[in-house]
């Protein structure tokens, strides 16, 4: 099975990122939006694993809630992987009430370890993908207008929960599946 853990965005959230979907398609016509039932803010990607994980990493989720209470965290800027101006992936950064996210993040990388399961040691950025584009470049006018339409306020995403995710493959696209739902 192909595990990932995350925080799932609510309706109400979904709607707004729609919306910003929406303006990034207008202006780079060619992209193309992430499923608005597959937003997400990803805390770990695990991988490939045996089926028999699945009871393993849920009990490593309730651990690492321990002691975290709900929180808020909120859409607030525009950035891209590997980077804005030559993105391949379009994203939302999150701003807010972060260090429970990053609190979170740390005790299950720590829970990962004690499975014996590697643990990405990249520098953990908060975000929802948006957008893909391929072969694509990023102007300065392009990033004004991204500055410009994340002005806005966005509604607070407000995180009660934590979620074990499998991930199955779908020509070529993949369908989400909740394998288990940790409340905070």
């Amino acid at each position: 099975m192909r595990f990932f853990i995350a925080l799932e965005i609510p309706e109400e959230n979904k709607l707004e990122l729609e919306l910003l979907q929406k303006q990034i398609k207008a202006l780079i016509p060619k992209s193309h939006p992430t499923n608005s039932e597959k937003l997400h803010l990803t805390v770990a990607f695990i991988g490939e694993q045996p089926e028999d994980f699945k009871q393993k990493l849920a009990e490593v989720l309730a651990q690492s809630v321990d002691g975290i209470k709900a929180f808020e965290v909120t859409p607030g800027y525009l950035d891209g992987f590997p980077t804005l101006h030559f993105p391949k992936v379009i994203w939302v950064g999150i701003k807010g009430d972060i260090d429970k996210l990053f609190i979170l993040r740390e005790r299950i990388k720590d829970g990962l370890v004690s499975l014996n399961l590697p643990s990405d040691e990249r520098r953990f950025i908060p975000h929802i993908a948006l957008i893909k584009v391929s072969n694509f470049q990023i102007t300065p006018e392009l990033e004004r207008e991204f500055e410009r339409i994340t002005q806005k306020s966005f509604k607070p995403i407000k995180v009660s929960s934590i979620k074990l995710f499998e991930s199955i493959p779908n020509h070529g696209l993949h369908q989400h599946n909740t394998l288990a739902e940790i409340k905070l």
